[in-house]
């Protein structure tokens, strides 16, 4: 750590750099996304005792280069997320784990393995995941398939089991197909026991809410 700069005063500038570069962000990955994984993975990282030091800083910079948005340069976080923290010199016990967080944390598709993570990236990945489910994570799914110009549904488009980031990445299915295809998922692919909790009601709301969707589009209620 620079010792110039206390733990409080590097995250406090690395949230106002987040929140700048994030201002003008409308798919849902904005600054509010980032906002609430933050406060989601220091309450996990309590619960599982994890350094909260790397879990915050992990959690403020997953999304400064989404690899969705950077046409699947899944590089592209970790060299900005690199170049930050190294303008503020912090010690590379800090900077390579959060770095290796930012870089491994995003779901791919259905069937891409996830790379192994430590404790505090098991932590920011189960914070990021249950913000992509419950409410939140509907309210963020119809407005990223907005963003990418999807069809809310099509009962004749079947959800995929995408094999390949590259797929997962050209998909053009449906918001509802989004659902099969990652958000239900989620629930059974979390790390911790704090975050399996959680994500236990998140993942029955939204159970609930296809459920009516499906009524209500057949013209039923």
């Amino acid at each position: 750590m620079n010792p110039d700069s206390d733990a409080g005063s590097v995250v406090a500038r690395t949230a106002d750099h987040v929140r700048r570069a994030c201002e003008h962000e409308g798919s849902g990955h904005d600054w509010w996304h980032i906002a609430r994984v933050r406060r989601l993975a220091c309450r996990i990282g309590r619960a599982e005792k994890a350094d909260l030091l790397i879990v915050e800083l992990a959690s403020l910079l997953h999304d400064i280069a989404d690899w969705k948005f950077h046409g699947g340069d899944s590089t592209a976080g970790a060299v900005m997320t690199r170049e930050w923290l190294a303008s503020m010199k912090l010690d590379l016990a800090v900077v390579e784990p959060v770095c290796e967080i930012v870089a491994g944390i995003s779901f791919k598709g259905a069937e891409v393995a996830t790379p192994e993570l430590t404790l505090e990236g098991c932590v920011v990945q189960d914070a990021d995941r249950l913000d992509a489910i419950g409410a939140i994570g509907i309210a963020r799914a119809f407005a990223y398939g907005g963003h990418r110009g999807r069809v809310l549904h099509d009962p004749d488009l079947a959800p995929q089991r995408h094999r390949t980031a590259q797929s997962y990445l050209d998909s053009r299915g449906t918001t509802v197909n989004h659902f099969y295809e990652k958000l239900l998922l989620l629930k059974d692919r979390m790390h911790t026991p704090t975050a399996r909790r959680m994500a236990e009601k998140r993942h029955a709301y939204m159970l609930s809410f296809l459920e009516r969707f499906y009524a209500e589009w057949e013209g039923g209620l």
